[in-house]
């Protein structure tokens, strides 16, 4: 077929949006621009972003939907490679929740999320790592390896985590390694390694996607999103990942907005509240900086900018890091040895448990297992888990009383600072890394939608980003306030590939 000559344009720079308009154009083919993304993972492996590569999978795919766009019977992520997160179970396709103790798990059946991208036309290029059973923040707990971010501090070689839990989906992001990525969040693990990275993810409304097919880490918080380039792509993302499931009864029997029709929106007649409780001691003067250039921005922009508080913000943490192991504790029981999984003989059936899960749990998963058990015993059930529900209950009123009083969405900073180095925190108390999520985890424990967008960089080169907060599936907003940052701050150069 005629068309532009592919070699013009790098496949790999382009954006989702970018790809599915010359796709649609035939400017290029399905198999072009999978094979393109193909040739920049294997020479990426360095970054240990993909756990799994599928290239025989992606080109038949590819194929498929190159027939499909021959036909004129295109879908909408029609031939776009992207990665998934080895959190979503692919039918026939090994998946681990990047732990040993599902490292030759391969499920027979498919994931919501998933299954609703390859309805749409997508292309899986693999399976991306992440943190164990998502529990971190950093990368750095996957049994096969911490993946390293694509970025480096200026002058320095030293390697940065991407953050985590989804840190796999970020780096393959800003790595040019596919057009998007599916992520999940339980207190911050979209948001903040899309911070870390230059890149746009939105943890959406809880219930806006099924979790049916997703390993569970703590229920009542987890929710899947995507991590792209832009906003846009999130929007386009998100409008095919997101729909109501019968099979998963969390799941918002709501039907899925256009969200990228909402990014052109714009901001006039906008309230955007600043929370004074985020101001937090210690906090960088670079990131309260970009805090306040962003609020001018949107207040040139047209919306009125409000400061409101939000006066349970410095409970959440601890009641996050009581309810999150508590419901992992529950949720992990079920890796035992016994229907799927790794099994390590014992002398018994107890024995074989105890065995089974010493050798396949990582330590980090082991912590909040234990921990998660401790505040569900009998003598500590009311003390802590009880209390900590009772917080989580205040925590969503202040928002609902701040969007009662006329706020749209609320403006924060995403992290504490930007991308530390490998073992930098990991080897330290870990607190000091449960308090990477001290702006996250109040979205997580209200249910209520959340988006990190790229704003600058710090004074050593390195991205940070800004997070809007919004009203129950209230996704739209989000993506039209994130559209003006985005527009304001300029795009983030992606790094140059120095792992190439």
């Amino acid at each position: 077929m005629a068309r532009e000559d592919v070699n013009s344009v790098n496949p790999n720079e382009l954006t989702l949006a970018e790809a599915r308009d010359a796709l649609k154009a035939k400017r290029i083919s399905a198999r072009e621009l999978t094979q393109a993304h193909l040739d920049a993972m294997a020479k990426a492996r360095a970054l240990n972003a993909y756990l799994l590569e599928t290239p025989d999978r992606a080109l038949a795919m590819a194929d498929a939907s190159d027939r499909k766009i021959a036909s004129g019977a295109g879908r909408p992520l029609e031939g776009i490679p992207l990665g998934i997160k080895d959190l979503f179970c692919t039918q026939g396709v090994t998946t681990t929740a990047g732990s040993k103790i599902l490292q030759n798990f391969e499920p027979h059946y498919e994931s919501a999320v998933s299954a609703n991208l390859w309805r749409d036309g997508a292309v899986m290029l693999g399976k991306l790592n992440l943190d164990e059973f998502a529990m971190g923040s950093s990368n750095e707990t996957s049994a096969f390896g911490n993946v390293v971010s694509p970025w480096r501090r200026k002058g320095s070689d030293a390697p940065l985590v991407p953050g985590g839990s989804s840190g796999g989906s970020a780096a393959a992001v800003a790595a040019r390694l596919c057009l998007g990525a599916t992520a999940t969040d339980t207190g911050g693990s979209i948001r903040q390694p899309a911070a870390f990275t230059g890149t746009v993810g939105i943890k959406p409304t809880y219930g806006r996607c099924s979790r049916w097919g997703t390993v569970a880490f703590a229920s009542s918080l987890d929710q899947a999103g995507p991590i792209a380039r832009t906003v846009r792509d999130c929007a386009i993302l998100l409008g095919s990942m997101a729909g109501s499931d019968a099979r998963d009864t969390t799941c918002a029997d709501l039907a899925v907005p256009d969200f990228e029709a909402a990014v052109s929106r714009g901001v006039k007649g906008l309230t955007i509240g600043i929370p004074k409780e985020y101001r937090v001691d210690g906090m960088p003067a670079e990131i309260q900086k970009l805090w306040d250039e962003g609020a001018a921005w949107l207040k040139a922009a047209g919306a009125t900018i409000k400061e409101i508080s939000l006066p349970h913000t410095s409970y959440a943490l601890p009641a996050y890091y009581i309810v999150a192991p508590a419901e992992a504790s529950s949720n992990l029981a079920r890796y035992d040895g016994v229907r799927y999984g790794l099994r390590v003989p014992g002398k018994d059936i107890a024995g074989m448990y105890e065995n089974t899960r010493a050798a396949g749990f990582g330590r980090e998963v082991k912590r909040r297992i234990m921990i998660g058990t401790y505040v569900l015993s009998a003598g500590y059930y009311d003390a802590y888990y009880v209390r900590a529900q009772k917080i989580r209950t205040l925590i969503k009123r202040d928002f609902e009383t701040a969007y009662a009083n006329g706020v749209d969405a609320i403006l924060t900073p995403a992290t504490p600072s930007a991308a530390f180095g490998i073992g930098e925190k990991a080897s330290a108390d870990p607190v000091e890394m449960y308090l990477n999520d001290v702006f996250t985890v109040t979205v997580n424990m209200a249910g209520l939608p959340g988006i990190a967008v790229p704003a600058g960089l710090d004074g050593q080169g390195l991205p940070l980003g800004l997070q809007l907060i919004g009203r129950p599936f209230d996704e739209e907003t989000l993506f039209a306030v994130a559209q003006v940052i985005e527009d304001s701050a300029g795009r983030t150069a992606l790094p140059e590939p120095w792992w190439a």
